[in-house]
This record gives structure tokens, C-alpha cells and sequence, in this order.
């Protein structure tokens, strides 16, 4: 069966999996987001029939004729109906437990699966197959009286479960008759009766997530698109550190062939942002403060004030990029790369999105942590690296290897580090610091509207001094450094919608660049787009462009990085916390107000 972006993850937080649209686990790292992929056939072409694939977990029918999939209602928890040609049928249910326990949450490194007859008398085949060292090898095996063994290099994952262990151990087809059910976990007896206790999890796993998303302040419209987006954020947030990870994937190509492959199983400081105002909008605080725990560290650790783009969840500095020849790639399209050599380059957005993500702490009275002078303090020498950094040339938020300009987008990003340092001056009384930060952010106001603005042109272009069209651009919205009625906006607008716009999405950038030209657009620009139609009194064009986003989405209702604009063909690594932050950011903007149905 050929990879495709037809993808469930399941998760809680610690690991996740990716399920394929024939129930399989297709991709899932160990211990942890970024560590390595014991399911790693979604970037491995040999066919799963084969006696040297690995990297899977399948239970199947015999006979299999239709394969139906749904999750439970505002969960990640993900049902799979397998019917054969006779009519009979399962479901397995799979997922990652996640409750509170004895005042912690459980969120262990382990998956479940249960399986249930619902009709006639089925017939099935258990094939787990964990890989090790990136695809390497098959792990080795050794079995107990109720478990199996798994030997990885980086530790020793247990099957316990109440099938037979010598039919799951020899890939036996066998009926039937009862539910069954497995927990692959940490390498511990499983002391309790584990149906019981893996129905006990299901149970509160499924209350703990329904609650979590009775608690979002949804819009009207769109409820669905929008709990199944900021469920998903929650999931690729790292939640032992507060760590927000780009994606769950590496490597899956933006476009066919294109050798831009890159892991995305990291923190960048620009997608958290991104993913935490979302979430805001929805009252999802508790991302923003385990989140914001985590940013303090990252302050803290920084030398001479110097931030990354990007650092491990565990908030390691160094991620060597290499490549993993075992794999050779989704559809065969390598390299399989395993770390991001982007943590070295210089892109100085970060200090405006490290000040951004922590602005909200000085005001918002909900939260549990109320920021203070302290943390203002601590937040100063970001602010001064800002000044310092803003009109300097950079990689961009684009992240260009080998091309370095001034980005008006990360001169923005820093004006808004001081502008909202200065607000938060102001809250705390610290009325000379507010004086002091005001100061600098006009100064940085005046420099960046000359530096950018076109004369010839009657735009702004997307570096300083040059003449470049950037989907970027409309970010000058939502920062507040221009207005909707400005006209310098209106006018880059259209420049930008005429030049980027490609049917119903947007490129990035219609130039060349290290990989030669774009060929697939990138979704969070095309809802870009859609929040600048909004604003800019084209809320008809904005809602049908959102309804035909919403349209691509796969049939678990999420969406990667990249889409082709003629084929509408997914690509690029998923799901893309920028691509679902989109479907929130509109869905909240566009959707009728709650007062319009009472």
C-alpha cells in the first residue's frame, strides 16, 4: 500500500503513533517525540506483506473487505472497524493512556490497543514488528508465559496481553471470541488483571480528554475542525518539559522529489508562539503555562542573550542533522534525516516570539503564575538582543541554507519585542522602563517602514532594500505594526495575493531558493491570507476560502505542512502545528457569534 497522508495520531502527551488508514502503526518514536522510531514504515517502502518489512504494528481480518475509522468524540482515541467479505467484523481501539493518578498524570510510554468482535466470528493476524536504530533492524525478541519481550537499543519495550503469545509470536491467524487486549510498554510485570485495568484506562483516558475539550471556548461554527485541531496541538506538546514540537514526523518531502526533508520532531520558538496564541483564543491555558516554563529555561541557559530558532523538547541546544540510510523515505523519497541543523542558523524572530509568548503572563490574571518584575527583568536582555539584532540580515522564518538577508518579518518580530515589553512595563509601574522600551520601538517602527517600503512599487517587499514578495508580510497584521485600513497594507496585499496566490492557496515565495523553485504551497500562509481578507472587509472570499481549506483536510481532519495547488494533494511533515493553528485562528475570526443562534 503506497503512504499517504491519510494519518490518525494517537498520543498523550509523552509518545504518540501515527495510524494508517488500514488501522496499522506506521510511524511512533521511543522514548519520547524525537527519540527513536520503533514504527517507522511510513518512511520505508517495502511492502508490509513482506518477510523483511518491519516498523509496523497490524492486527487485520481475514478476508478483509472495508476498513471504517472514526475517533471517540473529543479524544484522540481512534476506533477501527475491520469487516471481511462474510460480514464478520471487528474494532480495535487504540491509544496512549493519559490520566490523573495520585496527583500527577499518568502518561506512560506505552500503547494500547483492544480489540472486540462485533459480528459473526472473525478471524485475525497480530503482527508487531518494532524496528531499532532508525530502521536498522528488526528488534529481537524474547517471551514470557503472558508477554513479549522487545530488545531496542535504547531499552526493552513488554507486550503484555491475554492472547496467545505463541500465536501472536508466530503470526497466526486465529478466531475470535472474546475482547483482547495488549499494552506495549515499559518492561514491568503487569501485576493487575489487564483487561480490567486496560478498560479502567480507556475509561478515564476518554473522560480526561473529554473534559480537557469541554473546557475550550469554541466558536459557533466549525466546533469539530477546531477541537480536532487544538486536541492534535496538545499532542505535540511535550508535556514533562512544556516543549510545543513542529510536527510528530521527519523527512516526509514538500513536494514529490524534492530532497526537502527535514525533522520537524523539535521546538521551534516561532511555531510554539504560533501554537500557543491559538490555544489562547480557545482558553487553553495550560499549554501556554507548562510552555512558558519551559521558555524560562531556555532564557535562562541562553549565552550572552543568544536565542535559537529551535531546541530539543528536553531543551537540548546541539541537534546534530544526519541522515538514516535504513530508511530510504516516504514512497522512496529520501533522505530520512534525524536532527535539524537549522538549531546553528541566526533567525532573529525568536526574541519577538520569546517576548510574545510570555506577554500574556503580565496580564492575565487566570493563570496560575502571574508574571512579575523578575520576570520582566529576565526578559530585558531578550528585548536589548532584539534592538541590537533587528536590522541585521538573518536566515528568515523560511530558514534559508545559503542566502542571508535583513527579513522585514524578523525587523517586526523584533519591534514587537520591545513594543511588548513596554506594555508590560507599563502594568507592572515600571513607568521609566516603559518610557525606555517605547523609545526603541518607535526608533525600530521608523527604520523598518523606510527600509521596506518600495516607493516604485507602493509596497512593502519582504527584505530591507530589496523588492521580494513574501507571504510573511501579512503577519503585520497580527503583530500590529500596520492596520487594516492602512494603505500601505492594502497595497501589499493585493501585490502579495496577486504574485503568491495560486488558486485557492498560497506559495510562500514564487523565487528560487537553496532547493531551486517552490512547488507546493504552504498552508499556514494560505490562512494567513484568509485572517487578511478578513480584516480587510472580504469576510465572503475569506469564508470560501476556508471552507475549501477545511475540505482538504484528511479524513482524521487534520492537515501538513504543504498541499499541491493543482492536485490538492497533501505533502510536507504532519500534522503541522502551523497548518492546524490556521484552522483555529479563522474558525475564531470568521464564525458567526454564539448570540446569533439564541
Amino acid at each position: 500500500m503506497t503512504a499517504t497522508m491519510d494519518l490518525w495520531p494517537i498520543g498523550n502527551c509523552q509518545v504518540s503513533a501515527l495510524v494508517d488508514r488500514a488501522g496499522r502503526f506506521v510511524w511512533g518514536c521511543l522514548p519520547r517525540v524525537d527519540g527513536d522510531p520503533t514504527f517507522c514504515s511510513l518512511l520505508d517502502d517495502k511492502p508490509p506483506a513482506g518477510d523483511d518489512a518491519f516498523g509496523f504494528w497490524e492486527i487485520d481480518i481475514d478476508s478483509k473487505r472495508e476498513t471504517t475509522q472514526r475517533y471517540i468524540r473529543n479524544t484522540p482515541i481512534l476506533v477501527t472497524r475491520h469487516e471481511d467479505d462474510r460480514g464478520n467484523a471487528i474494532e480495535v481501539i487504540d491509544f496512549c493512556p493519559r490520566f490523573a493518578r495520585n496527583g500527577r498524570k499518568y502518561r506512560p510510554v506505552a500503547y494500547v490497543r483492544i480489540v472486540r468482535p462485533v459480528a459473526g466470528n472473525p478471524r485475525v493476524r497480530v503482527r508487531l514488528r518494532p524496528a531499532t536504530n532508525w530502521g536498522e533492524r528488526l528488534a529481537q525478541t524474547t517471551r514470557g508465559s503472558n508477554h513479549i519481550r522487545y530488545l531496542l537499543d535504547n531499552g526493552v519495550m513488554r507486550l503484555s496481553t491475554t492472547a496467545p503469545v505463541g500465536w501472536i509470536e508466530d503470526e497466526r491467524m486465529f478466531r475470535v471470541e472474546r475482547p483482547l487486549y495488549f499494552f506495549l510498554g515499559p518492561d514491568e510485570s503487569f501485576a493487575d488483571d489487564i483487561g480490567m485495568s486496560l478498560e479502567n484506562m480507556l475509561d478515564r483516558t476518554v473522560e480526561e480528554w473529554q473534559y480537557w475539550s469541554r473546557s475550550l471556548a469554541t466558536p459557533h461554527e466549525w466546533q469539530e475542525a477546531v477541537i480536532r485541531s487544538a486536541i492534535t496541538l496538545k499532542l505535540c506538546q511535550h508535556e514533562e518539559t512544556g516543549a510545543i514540537v513542529a510536527a510528530l514526523t521527519t523527512s516526509i518531502p514538500e513536494h514529490a522529489g524534492s530532497q526537502r526533508n527535514w525533522d520537524y520532531r523539535y521546538c521551534w520558538v516561532r511555531d510554539a508562539y504560533y501554537t500557543v496564541q491559538a490555544l489562547n483564543r480557545l482558553g487553553a491555558l495550560d499549554v501556554l503555562e507548562s510552555y512558558l516554563e519551559y521558555l524560562r529555561n531556555i532564557v535562562d541557559n541562553a549565552e550572552n542573550g543568544h536565542i535559537q530558532p529551535l531546541y530539543g523538547v528536553g531543551g537540548e541546544a546541539t541537534l546534530v542533522e544526519r541522515e538514516a540510510p535504513a530508511l530510504n523515505g516516504y514512497r522512496g523519497m529520501g533522505p530520512v534525516r534525524v536532527g535539524n541543523q537549522a538549531y546553528e542558523q541566526i533567525q532573529h524572530d525568536a526574541y519577538g516570539q520569546i517576548v510574545l509568548s510570555n506577554a500574556q503572563a503580565f496580564f492575565d490574571h487566570r493563570l496560575l503564575r502571574v508574571a512579575g518584575v523578575e520576570d520582566f527583568e529576565a526578559l530585558e536582555p531578550v528585548g536589548e538582543r532584539a534592538w541590537e539584532k533587528f536590522d541585521k540580515p538573518d536566515a528568515g522564518l523560511w530558514e534559508l541554507r545559503t542566502k542571508s538577508h535583513v527579513h522585514t518579518y524578523s525587523a517586526a518580530m523584533c519591534w514587537a519585542a520591545c513594543d511588548r515589553l513596554a506594555n508590560a512595563a507599563q502594568v507592572l509601574g515600571l513607568f521609566e522602563r516603559e518610557i525606555f522600551w517605547r523609545d526603541r520601538a518607535d526608533q525600530m517602527r521608523t527604520r523598518i517602514e523606510e527600509a521596506a517600503w518600495r516607493p516604485e512599487t507602493q509596497r512593502l517587499s519582504a527584505t530591507f532594500g530589496g523588492d521580494d514578495l513574501d507571504a510573511s508580510l501579512l503577519q503585520l497584521l497580527d503583530l500590529r505594526f500596520l492596520a487594516p485600513d492602512d494603505p500601505r497594507f492594502q497595497s501589499t496585499l493585493d501585490a502579495v495575493e496577486g504574485g503568491l496566490r495560486r488558486g485557492s492557496h498560497m506559495l510562500r515565495y514564487a523565487t528560487e531558493d537553496d532547493f531551486g523553485l517552490p512547488h507546493t504551497a504552504f498552508n499556514v500562509c494560505t490562512f494567513w491570507l484568509i485572517e487578511a481578507l478578513h480584516f480587510t472587509g472580504r469576510d465572503a472570499d475569506a469564508r470560501e476560502l476556508f471552507e475549501e481549506m477545511l475540505s482538504r483536510c484528511t479524513p482524521a481532519g487534520l492537515l501538513s505542512e504543504d498541499i499541491d495547488p493543482v492536485t490538492g494533494e497533501l505533502w510536507g511533515n504532519y500534522p503541522q502545528t502551523y497548518s492546524l493553528v490556521g484552522v483555529i485562528n479563522c474558525a475564531v475570526l470568521l464564525s458567526k457569534p454564539w448570540s446569533a443562534i439564541r
